[in-house]
C-alpha cells in the first residue's frame, strides 16, 4: 500500500498559498555533492564537501583581502566604447549595455587601493560575469592606471585574472592591451614593488599571454583552468590526446608555470606573506 493516497480528485492550490523553495538554496558542486547555499556563502563560496572553488566576482575578492572591506575603488566610471561599429548577434554597444545593467559593474576589471593585514596594497581584478572577464582597451587602460599608482605611491601590486581572453569584439585595440600592461609591469619590476599575481578559474588566452604570468610569484587558486588556447583547440591542432589534468592549476604548478597554489581562506596570510618576503619585512 502506497505512503501517500490521494482519496479526492480535481483538488487544487490557490497560487498564493503555493510553497516555492527559493531560488539559490542549495548549490550542486561539479562532483555531484550538494551545499546549503548559506554554509557556501560563509565558506567563501568554497565546497566544504570537495574543496570546489566556485567562480566569485570582485566585490568577494575585495571583501576577503582588504582589511573591513574598506577600499577606495580607482577609475571606476570607466566605461568600453565601439570604434569599431562591431556587430555578431547583436550590436556590440547593445552588448555593452546589457550586461552593464544586468551585472552593475562598467567593465570586466575593478581597481581597489586600501590596507591588508595594515598596509597598503593595490588590486586589479577581473569579473567573469562581464562578458566573460575579456580584456578589451579599458581592462588594460584599468590595470596600467593600477600600476601607475603603485610606482606613485610605492605600494605592492596585486592581480586577480579570470577571463577568456582578449575581446573579439575590440578586434586590435584588445590585443594592444598584451603588450600596454606588459610595459606597465617592467616598469613596476624596474621600480622593484612587488606585484602578485593571483589565477583563478578560468585564466586564458590573451590574459594568459600578458600580466597573468609575470608576477613576481604567480599563484592560482585550486583546480583553476588556466591556459592560452583551450583543451579542444590544442588537441585538433596537435591530433594528440591530452594527459589527465592538462591545463588545470595542479598540472601547470608541476610543470614549473605557477609557484604556489593557495586555497581561497589562505589568500590573505599568504599574499601578504609573499610580499613581506619581497620586500625583507617583517612577517606579519
Amino acid at each position: 500500500m502506497a505512503w501517500f493516497k490521494r482519496k479526492e480528485k480535481g483538488i487544487t492550490t490557490a497560487t498564493e498559498d503555493k510553497m516555492d523553495v527559493p531560488k539559490g538554496l542549495w548549490y550542486k558542486s561539479p562532483t555531484g555533492k550538494i551545499i546549503d547555499a548559506d554554509e557556501l556563502e560563509r565558506n567563501l563560496f568554497v565546497s566544504p564537501e570537495d574543496g570546489f572553488h566556485v567562480r566569485i566576482g570582485s566585490s568577494t575578492y575585495f571583501e576577503i583581502l582588504f582589511d573591513n572591506n574598506e577600499f577606495v575603488e580607482l577609475d571606476k566610471n570607466l566605461t568600453s566604447k565601439d570604434p569599431l561599429n562591431f556587430v555578431d548577434t547583436k550590436k556590440y554597444a547593445d552588448r555593452l549595455k546589457d550586461v552593464m545593467e544586468k551585472t552593475k559593474l562598467k567593465d570586466a576589471v575593478r581597481t581597489g587601493v586600501g590596507k591588508s593585514k595594515g598596509r597598503e596594497v593595490v588590486v586589479c581584478c577581473m569579473d567573469f560575469a562581464f562578458i566573460g572577464g575579456s580584456m578589451g582597451a579599458v581592462v588594460g587602460e584599468k590595470i596600467s592606471r593600477g600600476i601607475d599608482y603603485s610606482i606613485k605611491n610605492r605600494v605592492p601590486f596585486v592581480m586577480i585574472s579570470k577571463s577568456g581572453g582578449a575581446r573579439m569584439m575590440e578586434a586590435a585595440y584588445s590585443l594592444m592591451q598584451l603588450a600596454k600592461t606588459s610595459v606597465k609591469l617592467a616598469q613596476l619590476a624596474e621600480e622593484k614593488i612587488p606585484y602578485i599575481s593571483l589565477c583563478t578559474d578560468p585564466t586564458t588566452g590573451g590574459t594568459t599571454a600578458s600580466y597573468a604570468m609575470l608576477g613576481d610569484i604567480n599563484i592560482s587558486e585550486p583546480g583553476a583552468l588556466i591556459g592560452f588556447a583551450g583543451p579542444r583547440v590544442v588537441r585538433d591542432t596537435t591530433g594528440k590526446d591530452l594527459p589527465e589534468g592538462f591545463q588545470t592549476a595542479e598540472f601547470l604548478l608541476e610543470h614549473g608555470f605557477l609557484d604556489f597554489i593557495t586555497p581561497r581562506k589562505e589568500l590573505k596570510d599568504k599574499i601578504n606573506l609573499y610580499i613581506d618576503l619581497i620586500q625583507n619585512n617583517d612577517i606579519r
